[in-house]
Order: C-alpha cells, then sequence, then structure tokens
C-alpha cells in the first residue's frame, strides 16, 4: 500500500471511489429532466453527443466521431436517430457545401441546455476552488479511470 500526502493508501482510495461511484452516478440520474426530452428515450451516449453540441456549436459527424471516440458510422446512425425525431438538424456547411453540420433544433436548445446544466453546474463549483494543475488531474484521473475500466470489459 502507497500513502499520498494526505495519509490515504491506495486500497483505501480504491474503497472511497467503489463506494463514492455508484452514488455519484444514482444522483447524476436524479437530475430532473425537462419534460420535452422525457419521452425521447435518450440513452448516455446521446447525452455526450448532445453535451459535445451544446459545448461546441455545429459538428460534422467526423468531428464528433472524434470527440466521442467511436465510428463515424455509429455517429451516423445515432445523429439519423435523434434527427428523424427532429432533436437534431443537419445542414450544409456555409464554409464547405459538400459537407454536412449537425446542430441541436431551436426548440431543443433551451431544454437540453437545462438538462445540462445540473451536472455543470456542479462540477464548475467543485472545479472553481482547484488550481488549473489540480483540475487537470481529476480530468486526467477519470479518462485513465475510463480506459482502465474498458481494458476490463472489453478484454
Amino acid at each position: 500500500m502507497v500513502n499520498d500526502a494526505d495519509g490515504m493508501t491506495t486500497d483505501q482510495a480504491v474503497r472511497s471511489m467503489l463506494l463514492l461511484m455508484p452514488r455519484l452516478v444514482g444522483r447524476a440520474k436524479r437530475l430532473p429532466v425537462p419534460e420535452v426530452l422525457r419521452t425521447l428515450d435518450l440513452a448516455p451516449r446521446h447525452l455526450s453527443l448532445l453535451a459535445y453540441l451544446q459545448y461546441d456549436g455545429s459538428l460534422t459527424v467526423s468531428q464528433l466521431a472524434e470527440r466521442l471516440e467511436i465510428a463515424p458510422t455509429t455517429v451516423s446512425l445515432m445523429v439519423g436517430d435523434l434527427s428523424r425525431r427532429g432533436v437534431l438538424t443537419r445542414e450544409e456547411d456555409d464554409a464547405d457545401r459538400r459537407r454536412r453540420v449537425v446542430a441541436i433544433a431551436p426548440q431543443y436548445v433551451e431544454p437540453i441546455r437545462e438538462w445540462l446544466s445540473g451536472s455543470a453546474l456542479a462540477w464548475a463549483e467543485v472545479l472553481a476552488g482547484l488550481t488549473p494543475a489540480e483540475r487537470a488531474t481529476i480530468v486526467r484521473t477519470m479518462r485513465a479511470y475510463e480506459t482502465a475500466l474498458g481494458r476490463r470489459t472489453h478484454g
């Protein structure tokens, strides 16, 4: 067991995280979903896609695939599904008429912003008191955990 500066061993930290993660996910799932979004049967994969469009603006399928780290065909299927439901729009890119950009349909911009704001505000509250280096450590740690967990579910 290795102690960190605060005296928590690796085993203690693992135990704490194993107890914390289900509570964290449970609380996030209990955040209120705006009425207009409830009937859309949105899954976690949709939340990530919608978050990128909310924060980064209109993107191509390739750009979304790169950010989501999944195949463009998978993103294309998700975009097609959400477009049929009226949640997303696909329009010509003004800079390159051969490309299509994906955006959140105007009537869903505010409900999606409202939905994402619960988690965003909580993260902002927690991260604001940290140094940039501490914030980077948290993000790196969460990404590394996701990667490590992926090795155990796909390997």
